[in-house]
C-alpha cells in the first residue's frame, strides 16, 4: 500500500508540474494555429516550393513532416541523408510555416527488416509482422530501440536547435498492439518480477489457486492468449494490459529522453494518440510535454439526425478535447479529417460546413493547434482515396481544404479581439465538472463484461453528454488529481477501488463537493479481486446504502424504474439498493421480482452530497433527471441543450457547434457581439460571440 501511495503522490506532482509547463510553448494570444501534414518525399522536388507557398496562401501556419520517412533519412544502415529534408524545411520556413518534425519510427526501413526480422511484433497466432506497412515493430525489442536511438539522435543533433522547428511528434498514433513475440514474453516476465518480487506474491495476486493454475517460477509464465485457453484468469489478463501499455509508454519516454539530450527547451515533444483506442494509455507516458490526439469524425458510423453520417461522431471531439487537455493542461488535434477517408467500412463525403465546425469545436475545447492529415491527396499507395487540403492535381483546394482556409482566416480575426484580461464567467465556472477515468477500470470491465449489452464507452459518454447538455465545462481526471477545484465529480463505472480513493471521495463530499457515482463501482481491489466482504461493501458508508445484488436483462426485456411520477426503462445493468436511514431514495424499480426496491439514493455528508445511481437506463433520461436535480440544488444555473449541441467558453469567446441535424436557437444576450454565425445555429454550423 505504501508503494502505491508514493506512486500516486509522485504522479500528482508530475501532472501538476507539466500542466503549468505545457502552456509556455503556446502563447495564449495565438489561440489555435492551423496546419497540415506534408510529405516532400512523396512528390517531385520541383513541386515543393509551389506546394509550400500554396499552403501559406491558404492561411496554413505550420506543417508536419517526417514520421514515415526513415528509409529516406537512412537509406542504408549508418548512412544518413538529410539534405532533402533541409531543403523542405527551408522552403517551409521561407513561406512562413513552422515545422513539426517527427521521429520516423512507425516505418522501419527494408534493410533493417531484412537484417533483423525479429524486430516485428507477433500476433495471437505467433505470426510475425513483416515489412510493408506501418506500426509493425515490437516495443519490447531492445534491438529496435538501438536503431531508434541512432536515427532519433541524428535528427535531434541536426535540428534540435533549429528555430524553424516548432516541436516534435514521436512515432505516429501509438496503439500498443497486443504483442506475443518472444521479446514481449521475456519483457512481461521482467515486468512481473519487478512488480511482485516473488512468484508466491504473483500467484496470490492472480488467484492461481483457482483451477490449480500455480507457477513455480516466472520463466513459466506466458502472455495470456484467450483463443487457446478457456476461462483464463482475469487478473493475468489485466496485468498484461497494464504491461502492454507500459511498454508503449516506455518506448515513447525512451525517444523523449534521446531528444532532450540535444534539443532546445523551446521545442516541445508530443505524440498523437487515437482517441478511444486504448491498449495504449496516454497517462503512462511521463516525459512528454503534453499529448495530442487523432480524430476522424466521419467514418460511416451512425450519428444523430438524418445526415449524421456526414456531420460526424458527436462524442468524439467533445471527449478528446477534454480528456487530452486534462492530462498536462495543453493539447492539440494532430490529425483532423479534411474530407473523405479511405479506411472506413463506408466512406461518405462530409456535409458542407462539417470540417469547419470540427475545427471550431477543437478550438472551443482548448486545442492550441489543429493539423490535418494531409495537404495533398496521394496518387499512389494504400491511401489514394484519402482526401487532402488539395486534390489530385496538387493545386485545387478540396471542399474541406477551403474550410480549413476559412477557419484560418477567422482565427486571425479572432486573435485581433483577444483580451488577456478575460475572466471565466462565474456562472460557467460554477458548474465545472470532472469525470474520473482509469484505463485499468476499462480493461477490467472489458475482460468480464457480464452482459454482451454492456459498453463502457456508451456508459461514460452518457454522463459526459448529460453534463455537456447543461453547458458545463468538463475535465477527465485521474485518481491522483485534485478534486477540490470541481464543484461536481462524476465517477462512472469505477470498478476497481481501494481505501484511499474511498477516503478521498468522502473528504471531497464532506468539504462541499457534489459526488455522483454510477453502477459497476467498487466491486474489486487493484488486483481485480472481489472484496471479501458483502458486495462492494467498502463504499457502503460513502454511498449511504447496501447493494443487495445486481441484475442483467436480455435486450428484449425492459426493466421499469419510477421517479417523481416519471417512468424509465433499463436492461443493461441494474443494482438493487437498500438505503441507510440517513439516505434518501430517489428512484425505485417498478417491475421484476424486486419491484419497490431503490435504484438510486442520495445523502448529505458534511457540506456536500453523494448520489449513487445503480441503474444504467436505455436512454440516459433517469441519469439526466437526477443530475439536473443535483446541479439545481447546488444553486447553479444549467442549460438544456439537445444532443449534438455543444457550447463552450474559451479565452473570452463563446463558441457553439451543432451536430444535431436540426437548427437550434441560441440564448445569446442582446448586448453580445456575434462574430461568426447567427443566433439560429444551423447544422453543421458554428456561432461565435463575445459577451460584454
Amino acid at each position: 500500500m505504501k508503494s502505491r501511495l508514493l506512486f500516486v503522490f509522485l504522479l500528482s506532482l508530475f501532472s501538476l508540474g507539466y500542466a503549468q509547463e505545457g502552456q509556455k510553448y503556446f502563447p495564449k494570444q495565438n489561440l489555435m494555429k492551423i496546419g497540415a501534414y506534408y510529405y516532400p518525399e512523396h512528390w517531385d522536388e520541383s513541386q515543393w516550393e509551389r506546394d509550400l507557398h500554396n499552403m501559406s496562401e491558404l492561411g496554413l501556419e505550420f506543417t508536419h513532416m517526417g514520421e514515415f520517412a526513415w528509409p529516406f533519412m537512412e537509406p542504408e544502415e549508418g548512412k544518413f541523408t538529410f539534405e532533402w529534408l533541409d531543403k523542405a524545411i527551408s522552403l517551409a520556413s521561407e513561406n512562413g510555416l513552422k515545422i513539426i518534425l517527427c521521429t520516423p519510427t512507425p516505418c522501419p526501413p527494408a534493410w533493417l527488416a531484412e537484417k533483423h526480422p525479429e524486430i516485428f511484433y507477433q500476433d495471437s497466432n505467433y505470426r510475425p509482422r513483416e515489412h510493408g506497412s506501418r506500426g509493425n515493430y515490437s516495443t519490447s525489442s531492445d534491438l529496435f530501440r538501438e536503431y531508434t536511438r541512432k536515427i532519433v539522435s541524428q535528427l535531434a543533433q541536426r535540428y534540435g536547435h533549429d528555430d524553424r522547428i516548432w516541436g516534435w511528434q514521436l512515432d505516429n498514433e501509438p496503439c500498443a498492439p497486443m504483442d506475443y513475440s518472444p521479446m514481449a514474453q521475456a519483457k512481461f516476465r521482467e515486468w512481473l518480477r519487478d512488480k511482485y518480487k516473488t512468484i508466491d506474491a504473483m500467484n496470490e495476486a492472480w488467484g492461481n489457486r483457482f483451477w490449480g493454475v500455480v507457477y513455480n517460477d516466472f520463466e513459466q509464465i506466458r502472455i495470456p492468449l484467450p483463443r487457446l485457453l478457456y476461462g483464463l484468469s482475469p487478473h493475468w489478463q489485466l496485468d498484461y494490459y497494464r504491461f502492454n501499455a507500459d511498454q508503449m509508454a516506455a518506448y515513447l519516454d525512451f525517444q523523449t529522453n534521446i531528444l532532450r539530450e540535444y534539443i532546445s527547451d523551446k521545442q516541445w515533444v508530443t505524440t498523437n494518440y487515437i482517441s478511444t483506442i486504448i491498449p495504449a494509455d496516454p497517462r503512462r507516458t511521463k516525459k512528454l510535454d503534453f499529448v495530442t490526439y487523432t480524430m476522424y469524425p466521419v467514418g460511416g458510423g451512425s450519428n444523430p439526425g438524418e445526415n449524421g453520417f456526414r456531420i460526424g461522431w458527436q462524442d468524439g471531439i467533445a471527449f478528446a478535447n477534454d480528456f487530452y487537455r486534462s492530462i498536462n493542461g495543453v493539447t492539440g488535434v494532430m490529425e483532423l479529417q479534411p474530407g473523405q477517408v479511405n479506411w472506413a467500412p463506408v466512406n461518405p463525403m462530409p456535409q458542407p460546413g462539417a470540417v469547419r465546425m470540427w475545427l471550431w469545436h477543437a478550438f472551443a475545447g482548448g486545442c492550441s493547434f489543429a493539423c490535418t492529415y494531409r495537404y495533398r491527396q496521394p496518387l499512389y499507395g494504400s491511401e489514394q482515396y484519402h482526401y487532402g487540403i488539395v486534390g489530385t492535381d496538387g493545386v485545387t483546394a478540396s471542399p474541406g481544404g477551403l474550410e480549413y482556409s476559412q477557419m484560418s482566416k477567422e482565427m486571425a480575426q479572432l486573435r485581433a479581439l483577444y483580451d488577456p484580461q478575460a475572466v471565466v464567467p462565474a456562472e460557467y465556472k460554477a458548474k465545472k465538472t470532472a469525470i474520473l477515468w482509469s484505463h485499468d477500470n476499462y480493461w477490467d470491465i472489458d475482460i468480464q463484461k457480464r452482459t454482451s449489452e454492456w459498453s463502457t464507452w456508451d456508459h461514460v459518454f452518457k454522463y459526459m453528454e448529460i453534463v455537456k447538455s447543461f453547458g458545463a465545462p468538463v475535465d477527465w481526471i485521474a485518481e491522483y488529481s485534485d478534486f477540490s477545484q470541481y464543484p461536481f465529480l462524476i465517477v462512472p463505472a469505477f470498478q476497481i477501488i481501494d481505501e484511499q480513493i474511498v477516503n478521498k471521495w468522502t473528504k471531497y463530499a464532506e468539504q462541499g463537493g457534489n459526488l455522483i457515482i454510477s453502477c459497476r463501482t467498487g466491486h474489486k481491489d487493484h488486483n481485480g479481486h472481489l472484496f471479501e466482504t458483502k458486495w462492494a461493501e467498502p463504499m457502503y458508508e460513502l454511498i449511504g446504502a447496501k447493494i443487495e445484488f445486481y441484475d442483467l436483462l436480455p435486450g428484449n426485456i425492459k426493466g421499469q424504474i419510477g421517479m417523481d411520477g416519471r417512468k424509465y426503462e433499463w436492461h443493461v445493468w441494474g443494482e438493487i439498493l437498500e438505503p441507510h436511514k440517513n439516505s434518501k431514495t430517489l428512484a425505485v424499480y417498478e417491475n421484476q421480482f424486486y419491484s419497490g426496491k431503490a435504484a438510486a439514493v442520495t445523502r448529505n455528508p458534511g457540506k456536500g452530497t453523494v448520489t449513487y445511481i445503480g441503474a444504467d437506463t436505455d436512454d440516459g433520461a433517469l441519469e439526466k433527471d437526477i443530475l439536473r436535480k443535483i446541479y439545481i440544488n447546488a444553486g447553479v444555473k444549467i442549460n438544456n441543450y439537445p444532443p449534438g449541441i455543444y457550447v463552450e467558453w474559451r479565452d473570452g469567446f463563446w463558441t457553439a457547434v451543432n451536430y444535431s441535424g436540426r437548427s437550434f436557437n441560441l440564448d445569446i444576450p442582446d448586448n453580445a457581439k456575434i462574430l461568426f454565425g447567427e443566433k439560429t445555429l444551423t447544422s453543421p454550423g458554428v456561432t461565435v460571440w463575445l459577451e460584454k
